[in-house]
């Protein structure tokens, strides 16, 4: 299948879960993350999840490093000149939805991605060699090859893995992990 082909099927899978089924899928991940060895850093990039888009909750993410006492970071979709901008999450930070029912900070402390340890991905379906398809917009693409060479990057998702995404370009960032309900997979990048 092509890009578009596997972004409406695991659309489609997507939409068939029920409330339920994302929470206890999502806990399932949460878990699962515990078993990497990637809680001593100090600066986490973390997406808020569309509820629309029945994305992985990643709240269950976010209540672990909090718990672990590290620094978090969202972002903020920069329409204007196609990229993200990343605030820092505080108890002071206002998560708003945006037009496209985005949660995103209203302003805070700007993080470069540079800073940037750790990038928690979403996206709607990987492969087994660690690429990943997005809504095809290429935001965590650009936003991912502006950070430092050694950022860890690890997608969240639902679903296992496909055997191989046709049309990679030079611009797709591999990931360094995919973790689901199911298993761990780690890649050689």
């Amino acid at each position: 299948m092509n890009k578009r082909e596997l972004r409406r099927k695991y659309k489609d899978l997507r939409l068939k879960l029920s409330e339920e089924d994302i929470e206890e899928l999502s806990l399932k991940i949460a878990n699962n993350l515990l078993k990497l060895q990637i809680w001593n850093f100090e600066f986490y990039h973390l997406f808020l999840s569309i509820a629309e888009q029945k994305e992985v909750n990643t709240e269950y993410v976010l209540h672990i490093l909090q718990g672990k006492d590290k620094n978090v970071v969202v972002s903020k979709t920069n329409i204007k000149n196609h990229r993200l901008d990343h605030f820092l999450l505080t108890d002071t930070t206002r998560i708003i939805k945006n037009r496209w029912n985005i949660p995103e900070p209203k302003g805070g402390i700007e993080i470069s991605p540079e800073k940037l340890d750790l990038v928690f991905i979403p996206l709607l379906a990987f492969d087994r060699s660690g690429h990943r398809i997005g809504y095809g917009k290429g935001f965590y693409d650009q936003f991912l090859d502006s950070c430092k060479p050694d950022v860890i990057k690890v997608g969240l998702s639902f679903f296992e893995a496909e055997e191989k995404i046709r049309e990679i370009f030079d611009t797709d960032v591999a990931m360094d992990y995919c973790v689901t309900p199911k298993k761990i997979y780690r890649f050689k990048n």
